[in-house]
């Protein structure tokens, strides 16, 4: 394979935008292609950005003999163009959640696994300073096995948001609200760090928007395999906005947490950054004065780029680095997989009224 891949995009949408930026800027890519349900988008898509247009995936990725897709559809409308790409030969990234459902991540999964190609789910908060700490704090045994963790998210959603496009809100268009949509990120970097699940009770709820079919609030209780608890508490009903963190304890007494997201929720295409993410609790003996120093650093690097779209950047050139040299990349499928298991267990204890086993069917 070439240094250069050859790179192409399905969805052009607002997310579209961030994934063909990063391919059309990256020296290990060639942006060359683009796929929309609707020829009129496709075109003025890929007018902007000066590459072919196409309204099949498989006719874009076998006409371009493209080496790597991204998916930026809908989310329930992931799994079919991610497995047309992977059935091409193509390696795939998908936006998170890697699928609404937990069966489309399998067949994206054994797509990827019979056609010999990568697969990828976009979590670009993993790259963060303050995220990429915690995990190595924890690779040090600094705060010895993760006994606890937790997840607060803390966000609004208006009506405008919801009016933007014709899938919010809904479970066909969107596959569910908060915890598919805004959570993912939370709850990849929860179980980055706390490992793999055994049981979840969770239970969702529309707290106060009466406009949507899907939940705005969730809460969930986690059992780890490792003998490991965990909180989860996200909701979209909290106006203004607050703030998303993710806190995990060690059981040597040490504690290390993030906030990802604060002041208000970042919409793709609707609203910037409106503070940088930092590392806002860590007890780590020895290092309990290096909280401020590392809050002033990370603020000022994330302040000194284009922070909206550079993350998105690094996940993909990590990505693109990976097909290139045969290695796995930061975040692979099933690490999306387990993500979406979560939120699943979640619906799915809520619909019985039970705690849900790991691994579900």
């Amino acid at each position: 394979m070439s240094e250069k891949l050859k790179t192409g995009l399905v969805g052009c949408g607002k997310v579209g935008d961030f994934h063909a930026l990063a391919f059309s800027q990256l020296e290990e890519s060639q942006f060359t292609a683009v796929c929309d349900s609707s020829r009129e988008r496709a075109e003025a898509f890929a007018a902007k950005y000066g590459v072919k247009a196409y309204t099949d995936v498989d006719e874009m990725c076998r006409k371009e003999k493209l080496d790597v897709v991204s998916i930026c559809t809908p989310h329930p409308l992931h799994a079919s163009p991610a497995v047309a790409a992977a059935s091409c030969g193509a390696n795939v990234i998908i936006e998170k959640p890697l699928a609404s459902r937990l069966a489309d991540c399998d067949a994206i999964i054994k797509a990827g696994e019979e056609n010999h190609v990568v697969i990828g789910t976009m979590v670009q908060r993993r790259f963060y300073r303050p995220c990429m700490r915690i995990r190595k704090a924890i690779d040090d045994g600094k705060i010895g096995r993760p006994v606890l963790g937790m997840v607060q998210m803390f966000g609004w959603r208006d009506k405008a948001y919801y009016d933007s496009d014709p899938w919010r809100g809904t479970w066909a268009g969107e596959g569910g609200g908060v915890l598919v949509n805004q959570a993912p990120h939370q709850l990849d970097l929860l179980l980055w760090y706390m490992g793999e699940v055994e049981e979840v009770y969770g239970v969702w709820r529309n707290l106060n928007h009466p406009y949507i079919e899907v939940e705005d609030t969730a809460v969930a209780v986690i059992k780890f395999r490792n003998g490991g608890l965990g909180n989860v508490i996200v909701s979209n009903s909290q106006n203004p906005a607050l703030y998303g963190k993710v806190h995990i304890f060690g059981e040597n007494g040490a504690s290390v947490g993030v906030q990802t997201d604060g002041g208000a929720m970042f919409i793709a295409g609707m609203s910037g950054i409106t503070e940088p993410p930092v590392n806002d609790l860590w007890t780590v003996k020895g290092e309990e004065e290096m909280l401020s120093t590392w809050k002033k650093e990370d603020s000022d690097f994330f302040n000194s780029v284009d922070s909206i779209h550079y993350y998105h950047k690094v996940q993909i050139e990590d990505f693109l680095k990976a097909v290139l040299n045969g290695t796995k990349p930061l975040v692979d499928g099933y690490d999306g997989r387990r993500t979406v298991e979560l939120i699943e267990a979640i619906y799915r204890a809520t619909e019985s009224g039970e705690p849900v086993k790991f691994p579900i069917k």
